[in-house]
């Protein structure tokens, strides 16, 4: 079941769901809009190793805009930090903005209970196209959960995406083992 927006208000009276900045006016029918923070990065290696650390460089996107190019990937992030205590968060892409081309996420769109951080985004587009921060870029959707939570994110010893950030973050699949 996917909470309301009524829900999702009373989520947040509650304390199980916290969004900062939150603006009322992001609140939809059953998501709640979020936006490109300032920062994009890229891979410094054209070829990716997933059992090394790849390094990325991070950059602030202009206030003429940044234009994504095709066939790269960039890692974003949203403005708004969240906590979801009690319910799975799912970050979508905005019809807008899959409109102009652009994904938001390759495959990780679904957060963990527990999670509360920023998200880190995998930005792709079909065609050259120009992104602005501050630009709505996603919107979460929070679906409950059935039965006690064993493991809360935030308090598993190797969650490998706990430390705060303003930045986007880079794969830590090299730590995984394999």
């Amino acid at each position: 079941m996917i909470l309301s927006d009524k829900r999702i208000l009373e989520e947040i009276d509650k304390g199980n769901i916290i969004i900062e900045p939150f603006n009322r006016e992001m609140l939809g029918t059953n998501s709640y809009d979020v936006h490109l923070g300032k920062y994009l990065a890229n891979y410094t290696s054209r070829t990716l190793d997933a059992k090394v650390h790849n390094e990325i460089e991070h950059f602030e996107i202009p206030k003429s805009g940044f234009v994504l190019q095709p066939n790269t990937l960039y890692l974003g992030v949203t403005v708004e930090y969240t906590e979801t205590h009690a319910h799975v968060p799912f970050l979508e892409g905005k019809s807008s903005t899959g409109r102009l081309g652009i994904d938001i996420h390759a495959t990780a769109g679904k957060g963990d209970v527990g999670f509360c951080n920023t998200w880190t985004l995998e930005i792709s587009a079909t065609q050259p196209v120009r992104i602005y921060a501050g630009m709505p870029i996603g919107q979460l959707i929070y679906f409950v959960v059935e039965g006690e939570i064993e493991n809360l994110y935030n308090a598993k010893g190797n969650a490998k995406y706990n430390n705060p950030t303003t930045r986007p973050v880079e794969s830590m699949m090299w730590k995984n083992k394999f």
